[in-house]
């Protein structure tokens, strides 16, 4: 069964008289452990797919289901306790400014109401296998970009997600500290059979998943001669490692 299905979704809005196809009948379907890349211009729906993947957004016709149940109209606290189970990767790491990285990695499992001992451990194991152990007291003004990003990504796997949604998450990275967060996130979902849709313009990231879509007018269009590389074929200096 698939972790996440979009299954002929259509979301128009109205801009200056004119109608915008963010999603122009929009099928697709990510299964648990693979990683969905969508390629696409400023303003081609993407970032639109990923708040309907969430739920945020209700679409105007069709249907979104995650593991085979329909989540397109759930109610405030359905769709609260639906997005438990996502998590959440952007290209802004929404830290907070002078908190500690083992707090700032705690804040969704507090906000779903886990016990502060229990959050803290998940998220210290978290932040040490990210190659954090020894970052944990520090706050975000003490890091690099790259361990900033990996606080974030610690936070948004602390709840052990079913579906990633990942928005530029290497935007703010340069080509090295990209290719090793695109790494990482691959592993970690195939290790634990997480799905993951993947929104960027980082040409690297098509290496890494499993299919390449591109996104225009609201319309999906697949990447047919798309080959990306097996993480096994990976060598010791493409694992994350401390920035």
């Amino acid at each position: 069964m698939s972790t996440l299905e979009l299954e002929d979704v259509v979301k128009h809005y109205a801009s200056g008289g004119e109608v915008v196809r963010a999603a122009d009948g929009v099928s697709l379907a990510i299964a648990p452990g693979e990683i969905v890349a969508l390629y696409g211009p400023s303003g081609s729906g993407k970032t639109t797919l990923l708040l309907l993947a969430a739920g945020l957004l209700t679409p105007d016709a069709g249907d979104v289901r995650f593991g085979g149940r329909s989540i397109a109209r759930l109610s405030r606290d359905g769709g609260a306790h639906y997005r438990r189970s996502l998590g959440f990767v952007f290209q802004s790491f929404h830290l907070m400014p002078s908190v500690a990285a083992i707090d700032n990695a705690t804040l969704k499992l507090l906000a779903d109401g886990m016990s502060p001992s229990r959050a803290r451990k998940q998220a210290t194991t978290w932040l040490a296998r990210l190659g954090l152990a020894d970052r944990v007291h520090h706050p975000p003004e003490r890091l690099s970009m790259g361990e900033r990003q990996r606080v974030a990504i610690a936070r948004a796997l602390a709840n052990d997600p079913q579906l990633i949604l990942a928005d530029e998450p290497t935007g703010n990275l340069d080509s090295v500290r990209s290719h090793e967060t695109l790494g990482m996130l691959s592993r970690l979902c195939r290790e634990r059979a997480v799905g993951m849709l993947l929104v960027t313009h980082d040409r690297d990231a098509a290496h890494f998943a499993d299919r390449v879509f591109d996104l225009r007018d609201g319309r999906l269009a697949q990447r047919e001669d798309h080959v990306g590389i097996a993480l096994s074929g990976l060598s010791s200096s493409d694992e994350s490692a401390p920035a």
